[in-house]
């Protein structure tokens, strides 16, 4: 994996760069097979965690907030010593600094629809998204 000048991610597989070929649809049913390997799993999962230790990350997957990277619940049940403030403050800063840097800052699509959910539990929050799709798309 390395940056290009422009700062986006390309990922090289012996020298060439497969970025936008590991981004096609059979490839993902492909990667579901291969991850399911528990020799996969643990070394996508040590090198996950490296990274993220080492360099500002945004990551997305099934289970980044559950396994690579648990979130304040699972933090305190895996008896780690944190407060939900901690964890609101460290992801404040990243989201801050991310936001600000000059290379492929952090922010929301031109299109994109924000929905606040802050205040909500998870019903509520289902119903406001239900809600804004159907509005949406006129269902």
């Amino acid at each position: 994996m390395h940056y290009d000048e422009s700062g986006s991610q390309r990922m090289l597989l012996n020298d060439e760069d497969v970025s936008d070929d590991i981004r096609l649809p059979e490839i993902s049913t492909y990667a579901s097979d291969v991850s399911a390997m528990p020799a996969v799993r643990e070394f996508l999962l040590n090198m996950q965690r490296d990274m993220a230790k080492s360099h500002d990350v945004i990551m997305d997957g099934r289970d980044i907030g559950t396994v690579v990277l648990p979130r304040f619940k699972e933090l305190v049940a895996k008896g780690i010593e944190v407060t939900l403030e901690d964890v609101a403050r460290d992801m404040a800063q990243r989201d801050k600094k991310d936001s600000e840097r000059e290379a492929a800052p952090l922010k929301a699509a031109d299109d994109a629809i924000t929905v606040d959910t802050t205040e909500l539990d998870f019903e509520q929050s289902f119903e406001a998204l239900v809600n804004l799709i159907s509005e949406k798309f006129g269902l």
